[in-house]
């Protein structure tokens, strides 16, 4: 009985399977919304230049121009933004090992209030807070993990991060341009090739939602496609409009 509730309590049923679903989506989110971002706005790109009665050359020009200002764009913005990230997080570690340097018997109050907060013993809630406060890196491990919701041995890398997007994007842009490389000469192909790929992508995320795989798919279809006929459209309208 005690085994059970055990397991249930760090989210698996009796039999050992998760009990819940994988909500932060792990790795396959972001990877799957990097290719679908990449894949739509690729699409919209060599659509709307196919819009304006533009060559196949000129149209897969646009699709491989895309693909690179896109995924460098992306890459170089990742970078930054988890760059940042990272510095503000250990400025606000910085700040905390000093306060608990100069004010160690406030901080374990701190940190005694916290779990007060959370039901426990007010005499067992300090002596908690008194033992994890014996050694200095742990406590601050304990006070970042209460106080602003990190975990310090965890933080983002702005490489992988940068990586990752990068490559994630070209996957997705790559897909409408492939038809071209391929010996296509129409838009047709390569609108059906990157359809396909939307609906797989949404499919996949599928996995980390409670929506069916073929609903999930068939959205983000709609969406897609959606947005490469508006962009053929203000490309047909500006095409005649330049001419």
């Amino acid at each position: 009985m005690s085994t059970g509730i055990a397991e249930r309590e760090h989210g698996e049923s009796a039999d050992g399977a998760p009990h819940h679903r994988d909500v932060s989506g792990g790795w396959l989110r972001p990877a799957v919304f990097g290719a679908m971002d990449g894949l739509v706005s690729n699409l919209g790109l060599m659509t709307g230049v196919a819009g304006s009665s533009a060559s196949p050359q000129a149209i897969v020009l646009s699709g491989l121009v895309g693909l690179a200002a896109g995924a460098f764009s992306m890459a170089a913005g990742e970078y930054h933004s988890v760059a940042s990230q990272r510095e503000l997080v250990q400025a606000e570690l910085e700040v905390e090992r000093r306060e608990l340097r100069k004010h160690p018997e406030a901080e374990v109050r701190e940190l005694a209030a916290v779990y007060e907060g959370r039901g426990v013993d007010p005499e067992l809630a300090r002596e908690v807070a008194r033992q994890l406060h014996r050694d200095p890196e742990r406590a601050l491990e304990v006070h970042a993990r209460e106080e602003l919701g990190i975990d310090p041995d965890d933080l983002p890398s702005p490489t992988v991060a940068a990586v990752s997007s990068l490559l994630a994007f070209s996957a997705g842009a790559v897909l409408p341009v492939l038809p071209y490389l391929f010996g296509a000469t129409a838009l047709l192909p390569a609108v059906v090739v990157a359809l396909l790929g939307l609906f797989l992508c949404g499919a996949v995320v599928a996995k980390v939602t409670a929506r069916s795989w073929w609903f999930s798919g068939l959205r983000q279809l709609a969406l897609g496609g959606g947005a490469a006929a508006l962009t053929y459209g203000l490309g047909a309208l500006f095409g005649v409009a330049v001419g």
